[in-house]
């Protein structure tokens, strides 16, 4: 059935009590939350970086208690081995005799805190692209289905503090966003002092159950996608590529399909928290930035002049018009 104007109100109405929990448990990010959410509903996973003690951690968790999911933590470092995540069989009596019977690992749950997610060695992070991709994990040649829903939030320190690991291009391609958690200003900070107390966890209410969550991401997948707005995004992730745009010369490898789907799935999210039946180009805009931003690999001449993914990715919304100008003019309302 499709959805109409006050169903998509009343939804709508629902995810504004989930930012507003989080609002009040991380202040002064009001972005970065409704970035978060949006990536929620387009059941994608969210990589946040930034420096130790902004409250990564916090907004996972305070996502966790809103929502009342199943939630486990890894806390990943050097020595963590894949099975230490994933599971591992273990030798057990049964009525059969001794046999291998496999143990759930941290994986195994609706969300999953993978917090410092770059101390961990490259063998480790790679346990992951199976999760994150397929929702589901194999070892020893089995196959284990994770629970549904499963988000991946993943929290990292900037790449030139010591002992980190970058990630693979392979696994950053899963994240659906990367985003950044910037430092707060003078009043977020008195508003934290005033409010919040050492080593005390913020209280969060519950706004949504698994069953709610499920209703509203069921709900971004009957967003209409207008067929010039498909086209925009097919435009702007072809563009990412060297000899596409007129920055092609500071670009080594552009996006993949998959940025392409993300790109749709975020700006129907986008859409839905605002109320509203259909995506639009400013949707796509919104989003596209973390969406691009760590599938976008640089030149090393680039980078050297002091390019940045972001920077690119700004310069080519400039460049990409959202009309196909070889295709008849049509109105979306935004």
């Amino acid at each position: 059935m499709a959805l109409e104007d006050r169903d998509v109100s009343s939804l709508a109405d629902s995810v504004s009590r989930l930012t507003d929990s989080l609002n009040q448990i991380l202040f002064g990010q009001e972005e970065l939350i409704d970035l978060v959410v949006t990536g929620l509903l387009a059941r994608g996973h969210i990589l946040l970086e930034g420096l130790p003690g902004l409250g990564k951690t916090e907004l996972v968790k305070g996502l966790a208690k809103t929502l009342q999911l199943e939630t486990k933590r890894v806390q990943f470092t050097p020595d963590l081995l894949p099975g230490d995540i994933t599971g591992n069989p273990v030798l057990q009596e049964t009525e059969s005799g001794r046999s291998f019977v496999f143990q759930e690992g941290p994986l195994f749950a609706n969300l999953v805190l993978a917090d410092e997610i770059n101390r961990a060695s490259p063998k480790t992070q790679s346990a992951l692209l199976e999760a994150m991709q397929e929702r589901r994990v194999t070892v020893l040649g089995d196959s284990h289905i994770l629970p549904n829903p499963f988000f991946v939030l993943a929290t990292q320190n900037p790449i030139e503090l010591e002992g980190t690991y970058p990630l693979p291009e392979a696994q950053l391609d899963r994240f659906l966003f990367k985003l950044e958690v910037t430092r707060n200003d003078v009043s977020t900070l008195e508003r934290i002092v005033n409010q919040r107390e050492l080593g005390v966890e913020p209280s969060a209410d519950v706004v949504l159950d698994a069953a709610g969550l499920k209703q509203l991401t069921d709900a971004v997948r009957e967003i209409y996608l207008p067929d010039v707005v498909a086209n925009y995004i097919a435009r702007l992730v072809d563009a990412t590529h060297p000899g596409q745009s007129k920055i092609a010369d500071q670009v080594k490898f552009g996006a993949s399909p998959r940025a392409a789907l993300s790109l749709a799935s975020a700006a129907k999210a986008r859409a839905l928290m605002n109320g509203r039946i259909n995506a639009s180009f400013d949707d796509v805009d919104a989003i596209a930035t973390p969406v691009l931003q760590h599938r976008i690999v640089l030149e090393y001449s680039a980078r050297i002049d002091g390019q940045t993914n972001a920077n690119l990715v700004a310069a080519l919304l400039e460049e990409v018009p959202h009309q196909n100008l070889d295709l008849p003019k049509t109105v979306v309302s935004e």
